[in-house]
């Protein structure tokens, strides 16, 4: 049975948003069903931001609240003041300068009303240019939230997919607000997360955050955007013989900050998540596999233990690239056990 209509939020934050702002408040107005309530926090526009809130405030069919901040946060902490200042039962993030389909709210409130246990759940997105002309295809695909990752979510493995990097667009978010306060405060200091991967991770450690496979906005790219979809930078191609010339530091370096990024994860999930929760487990053993890899003895006889008891428990494949050959997991623990 699906529970009573519930109250709707959006968190908007802004920052110098004057020449997107207007067309993204348009698909807000035409959606088939209307927010209770937008939060806008404005984090130190210098352009006429500001008074463009003030005059949409005016106009909106709904309840407008905008607040000026004297001190300028940063968009993770705007995000967190916009949260934390929402009434309604459910609580969406919005960006500036994108643009949302009509039925947006209404297929994510439904969503949610049929899924009481879901706390967090995200939608797909249509990757648009500057004008909003739809480019090549949809966000889930540029962040490889494929068939197989998909798969591995439906088992209860989404903490595994999202450690993998982020796929949840903070702009594609809604949250019940009874669950922000187990997201903020949100942490600035996690390599490779900012405040809608933190928000994930939270969902991902007690298995309630969902995906609605669907794109159901636009989601505009340009250069002067705070965050976005970026293609990572392509690292040299290391040959077998480097491999065994290189200095061992640079082998290690990147499992080190694996190693790093997942001791953060861990340390601020544990102080809101109990220690039994499937999430934190997968957190947990991932850290333990990564710390054997980056702290491996000089003496390679004394590797020998280690590396084949997790290549036997499968952790080298579980945490292999998905799109790397077959063979990689074996390469990861021979490179592990001779470099």
């Amino acid at each position: 049975m699906i529970s009573p209509i519930q109250t709707l939020s959006i968190a908007l934050c802004t920052c110098n948003g004057e020449k997107y702002l207007p067309t993204q408040w348009e698909s807000l107005l035409k959606q088939e069903r209307l927010p209770d309530e937008v939060v806008v926090c404005d984090d130190g526009s210098t352009d006429n931001t500001r008074a463009l809130l003030r005059q949409l405030a005016r106009e909106a069919p709904f309840r407008v609240v905008v607040v000026e901040n004297e001190v300028q946060l940063g968009y993770n902490k705007n995000f967190e003041k916009a949260l934390s200042l929402c009434t309604g039962d459910l609580v969406f993030i919005c960006d500036q300068d994108d643009y949302w389909l009509p039925e947006k709210l209404a297929v994510m409130a439904e969503y949610m009303a049929a899924h009481p246990r879901v706390q967090v759940a995200f939608c797909n997105a249509f990757e648009a240019d500057e004008n909003l002309n739809i480019q090549g295809e949809p966000f889930w695909n540029r962040v490889r939230l494929d068939a197989f990752q998909k798969e591995r979510w439906k088992l209860g493995l989404s903490m595994e997919v999202l450690l993998d990097g982020n796929r949840m667009m903070g702009c594609a978010t809604v949250i019940h607000r009874g669950f922000i306060a187990k997201l903020i405060p949100i942490p600035t200091d996690i390599p490779g997360y900012i405040y809608d991967g933190w928000i994930s991770l939270v969902g991902a450690a007690e298995n309630t955050i969902e995906l609605i496979d669907m794109p159901l906005q636009l989601y505009r790219t340009h250069d002067n955007q705070q965050v976005g979809v970026r293609a990572e930078p392509i690292g040299p191609r290391i040959s077998l013989r480097d491999r065994f010339i290189r200095d061992r530091s640079i082998k290690l370096e990147p499992l080190v900050k694996t190693r790093q990024q997942l001791q953060k994860i861990s340390e601020y999930l544990s102080e809101r998540m109990p220690a039994q929760e499937e999430g934190m487990k997968q957190v947990e053993q991932k850290l333990k596999h990564y710390t054997m890899r980056s702290t491996l003895p000089d003496n390679r006889l004394l590797r020998v233990w280690p590396v084949l008891r997790d290549l036997q428990q499968g952790l080298y494949h579980r945490y292999a690239d998905a799109a790397t050959d077959w063979y990689s997991p074996y390469l990861a623990a021979i490179g592990d056990l001779m470099e």
